[in-house]
């Protein structure tokens, strides 16, 4: 038997904001200060699983949740992103988007962002 989903079961103190479809709330495991989940209250585990509705409701929270980072925490970029399915790194088979901000010199050369998952492809720059 598979172990409960924790994002079917969210403590209400550690929501942020929610609508009727979305939850947000910040990561567990924080890669930066301010690592915002953004997340459907139904259980799915693919994006693409979604109804136009809760993909209309997602996006607007995750506009929402950026708000409240700005404010808060004043990064200087984001990087949004989501692990759709085992191969793409998914560990909670409940869909999440995750909104991380980005800080100067958090990372010493910050380009390619998102292309890191795949580290020899990551610096597509130096191969042109």
């Amino acid at each position: 038997m598979s172990p409960p989903c924790p994002f079917c079961s969210v403590p209400a103190e550690r929501v942020i904001q929610e609508s009727e479809y979305t939850l947000v709330i910040r990561d567990a495991f924080p890669v930066s200060p301010g690592h915002t989940l953004v997340i459907p209250k139904r259980h799915i585990e693919s994006f693409f699983e979604a109804t136009d509705t809760e993909r209309t409701d997602l996006v607007l929270l995750l506009a929402a949740a950026r708000e409240d980072l700005n404010r808060q925490f004043r990064p200087a970029g984001y990087n949004i992103g989501i692990n759709d399915g085992a191969a793409a790194g998914q560990t909670v088979p409940h869909v999440h988007i995750h909104l991380i901000p980005r800080y100067e010199g958090d990372r010493d050369d910050p380009r390619g962002g998102v292309r890191w998952v795949l580290p020899d492809k990551a610096a597509y720059w130096d191969k042109v």
